[in-house]
């Protein structure tokens, strides 16, 4: 199986996280998301992955190895222009792919499982098949309407909570035969959710949907990047854990790097990475640590994230705040 990432946005909503990296290579559970992408791909038989990333492919340089080591060949591809959500996808089937490939985003949290998704993008010998979520809120999705069978029949542009019976949105995830752009002739921009996948439908194209119950998120935002190692934690969603860090409590994780003061009181929805230190009597809940930052005594940090040699003076109240690398509060 092949797979395709699309990794070349610039994680604007995520800063400062994303101000030293590209966000699929921020932190997420100890190491970068990517590599976490790559282990899972690797479970579901995915033997190659390209990952389409903007003009500059030097931070991704070490997904080579990791993909080694999963037992995944990875190419990276840049782009010379922005290509938008399609446009180097496209690039890359004309150069020959001649093989349906899975196309998944490089900042969606999911557990879904992708196996299952080729297995019957295949077995229904569709175009395109698109992996769903249901919404309670439809107003802030584009909702994709399937008959009974499951082929997709139209795209409503986020319609008012209510207001349709279809409550399944696109999730980010997608498997594309060798001729889903043969009606896209060109080279430049080009967009799934707006061109490619309403095109194939209205040209008469076996485009499915297959709606499913796995964990989904975004994680385009602090608030969400929180959220979505907190739903690891807890077991909603099931991902790849940095075999260093070791579990505390139900729902904290500290890496056997980090020097955690007896006294300290960690809260559900910590993560502590290497080279930290936690002080004595502070208190921690809902918040990230990565790499070398500190919390003094008596601290109380929550809703935060603290990124690379970040710190926390002792005795301060760090509440919903995203510390830049090697900054103080």
């Amino acid at each position: 199986m092949r797979a395709v990432i699309l990794a070349g946005g610039q994680g604007t909503r995520l800063r400062p996280l994303t101000d030293t990296r590209p966000k699929p290579l921020v932190p997420f559970m100890g190491e970068p998301f990517a590599l976490g992408l790559l282990r899972r791909l690797a479970e579901a038989g995915v033997t190659e992955a390209d990952f389409l990333v903007s003009a500059d492919a030097a931070p991704f340089a070490p997904l080579h190895a990791a993909g080694e080591r999963a037992g995944v060949r990875v190419a990276v591809r840049t782009e010379d222009e922005p290509l938008d959500t399609a446009g180097a996808v496209r690039r890359l089937f004309a150069e020959g792919l001649d093989q349906a490939a899975l196309v998944c985003n490089g900042d969606i949290l999911t557990d879904l499982d992708y196996a299952a998704l080729v297995a019957e993008h295949r077995s229904r010998g569709a175009v395109a098949t698109l992996a769903l979520t249901r919404v309670a809120d439809t107003s802030s999705f584009g909702v994709v309407v399937c008959a009974p069978g499951g082929r997709v029949e139209r795209f409503v542009e986020k319609p008012p909570a209510g207001t349709l019976e279809a409550d399944t949105v696109n999730a980010g995830t997608y498997v594309l035969s060798p001729d889903a752009f043969g009606a896209f002739p060109g080279d430049g921009p080009l967009s799934f959710e707006r061109a490619v996948f309403p095109g194939l439908v209205d040209a008469g194209a076996l485009v499915i949907g297959v709606a499913s119950d796995a964990y989904w998120a975004d994680l385009g935002t602090p608030r969400r990047y929180l959220d979505g190692h907190r739903a690891v934690l807890d077991g909603r969603c099931a991902w790849p854990v940095d075999p260093l860090l070791e579990r505390r409590a139900p729902e904290v994780i500290v890496h056997r790097d980090a020097k955690v003061d007896p006294s300290a009181h960690l809260g559900p929805g910590t993560v502590i990475l290497a080279h930290c230190t936690v002080g004595a009597g502070a208190r921690l809940t809902d918040c990230v640590l990565l790499e070398g930052s500190a919390v003094g005594d008596r601290a109380m940090v929550r809703g935060s994230i603290l990124c690379e040699v970040a710190s926390v003076e002792p005795a301060a109240t760090l509440d919903a705040t995203v510390l830049p690398q090697g900054a103080t509060f």
